[in-house]
């Protein structure tokens, strides 16, 4: 089986890449965007992922993995809503900033840069390879 290749956004001061790492496994909830929980639910088991801090400097510091595909999401009031699993990969050995993402040609299609507001988007496997590759 394929498997695809997401980027998922998070704020620092609610839940920074070190929290993640120390968490070792996360259920990735909360989100409210219709297009970002299509997305959520179109995630395997096995799923590549970039962990993308959101504030401060905006840049990609680790990877991750899909453990669990969707399930409802118990943050949400009402139904419809969903979470998946992620575990904590690898910190990148420097962060990829959204300014040098934007300035890479072969990136310049990256949802990250059209939809910004978007918190889980899916990438291609050459974009997250170019990306973990840039950040050592």
């Amino acid at each position: 089986m394929k498997h695809q290749h997401w980027l998922v956004k998070q704020e620092p001061e609610s839940y920074a890449w070190e929290d993640f790492v120390r968490d070792k496994k996360t259920a990735w909830e909360g989100v409210r965007n219709y297009a970002a929980r299509n997305h959520l639910k179109a995630m395997s088991v096995g799923d590549r992922v970039l962990f993308y801090a959101s504030g401060g400097p905006k840049e990609v510091v680790g990877t991750a993995e899909v453990t669990k595909a969707a399930f409802p999401d118990a943050t949400a009031d009402e139904p419809g809503w969903v979470a998946v699993e992620l575990k904590a990969g690898r910190k990148l050995a420097r962060p990829v900033t959204l300014a040098e993402i934007k300035t890479t040609p072969a990136l310049a299609q990256v949802p990250l840069i059209r939809q910004g507001r978007l918190s889980v988007m899916p990438v291609t496997a050459a974009e997250y390879d170019l990306i973990v590759k840039l950040g050592g």
